[in-house]
């Protein structure tokens, strides 16, 4: 028995401890109560829970007698249509969905007089650039509400003015409709014009791929100079023949060899082994990574010379984790959020990480290139940070 009375008192005299250092240390306390709270508070304040309408062009060639006010067909889908105009020619159009410019193109037929007369249902054209798998069932799905309103107002208009389907619609006498081309006289012909299938490997891949290169450089650096600051090692490197930029620039290159080897292989092992797209080629392949390393870098080493504990260090790594989670676009559209938000979003180098890579993987090339030169000036407002910080460390430093 007074063995284990004696134990119960070690027991007791380590956990006092090590509640008196958590106590002495509020940051740490403060990182996990407070930030997991603010993140959702953030994520709830800011997010729509709507996306937005598909930003929809819609052409009419000259002769079909459809309405061209944007207003009809916009109230034929509500909510999801947002028709921004109603044209006659099909080629500028076409360009401008393949640009982004657009979401949705819409093409009615040339011959749907012609083609109902000899009782056939007239086929429009509805093509949209999608390499989201979601956004590509969104996409299909305010297609068949577009073609089911469209039939609906149809037969709506025809059984108001007490004549058959055919006589209101197109001119002419018509005989021997068939009943279901009546039921339903326009059908849609669609088509994804996006360079890759929009697959969940795919389009995941590459945002997997981006938040594994920054919370790896983050993870690595997070806790290197509070190591150095615990054990004593500042006091070294203040009286060494050395300058905080040389030390920090050491610093970024050590991690980033490591981080890059890392990333190097899993990327090889995410075009090689999982067959996801690589259709813009390897070299801007490497220079986005090296972009989102850097500014990672820069966020793990900042982390690392503002914690005063190694536990805070790894709470703020895993916040920037959870917020990049939650805010980057990985799992959430970052467009799906309030404009507030947004602001929060792009300045996770992570969000610019991944639109980058999947527009660079799955299209061919990065449209986006203001996101680029976003990354490399966080990367270096980062490095700014940390070096005016690590010159008051050392010159702190007892």
């Amino acid at each position: 028995m007074r063995s284990i009375a004696q134990s119960i008192i070690r027991v007791a005299s380590f956990t006092g401890k090590e509640l008196r250092e958590l106590m002495r240390r509020p940051g740490v306390l403060l990182s996990l109560i407070v930030g997991p709270f603010l993140i959702m508070f953030i994520f709830g304040l800011g997010y729509s829970g709507a996306r937005d309408p598909f930003v929809t062009e819609i052409v009419i060639p000259r002769g079909n007698e459809l309405p061209r006010d944007p207003e009809y067909y916009a109230n034929l889908a509500p909510g999801r249509l947002d028709v921004r105009e109603v044209g006659e020619n099909s080629e500028p159009a076409e360009e401008r969905l393949r640009n982004g410019d657009i979401d949705l193109l819409i093409v009615a037929p040339e011959n749907a007089s012609t083609e109902l007369r000899a009782g056939r249902q007239t086929t429009i054209r509805v093509a949209w650039n999608q390499i989201d798998p979601v956004y590509d069932q969104l996409a299909g799905l305010a297609t068949s509400i577009l073609v089911s309103s469209l039939n609906a107002e149809i037969i709506e208009q025809a059984a108001a003015e007490g004549i058959s389907f055919a006589e209101g619609e197109i001119e002419g006498e018509v005989t021997n409709v068939p009943p279901e081309i009546i039921a339903r006289p326009t059908t849609a012909a669609t088509e994804n014009v996006a360079p890759t299938a929009p697959e969940v490997l795919s389009f995941f891949g590459p945002a997997v791929f981006a938040l594994v290169i920054q919370h790896l450089a983050i993870t690595l650096t997070a806790l290197s100079m509070v190591r150095e600051r615990l054990s004593g090692q500042m006091d070294r490197f203040r009286v060494a023949p050395v300058s905080s930029m040389e030390l920090l620039v050491g610093k970024y290159i050590a991690y980033a060899v490591l981080s890059l080897a890392v990333t190097g292989l899993v990327g090889v092992l995410l075009v090689g082994v999982l067959g996801v797209p690589l259709l813009g080629g390897w070299l801007v392949f490497a220079a986005i990574v090296l972009l989102l390393t850097f500014a990672s870098l820069g966020v793990g080493l900042l982390i690392s010379l503002i914690a005063d504990s190694e536990r805070q260090a790894v709470q703020l790594s895993m916040l920037i984790l959870l917020a990049s989670v939650f805010f980057s676009g990985f799992v959430l559209p970052v467009s799906d959020f309030a404009a507030w938000t947004q602001y929060i979003s792009y300045t996770l180098p992570v969000t610019h990480g991944i639109q980058t890579l999947q527009e660079h993987m799955l299209r061919g090339g990065v449209t986006s290139i203001w996101m680029l030169w976003t990354l490399l000036a966080i990367g270096v407002v980062l490095y700014i940070g940390s070096l005016l910080r690590l010159r008051r460390v050392l010159r702190t430093a007892d």
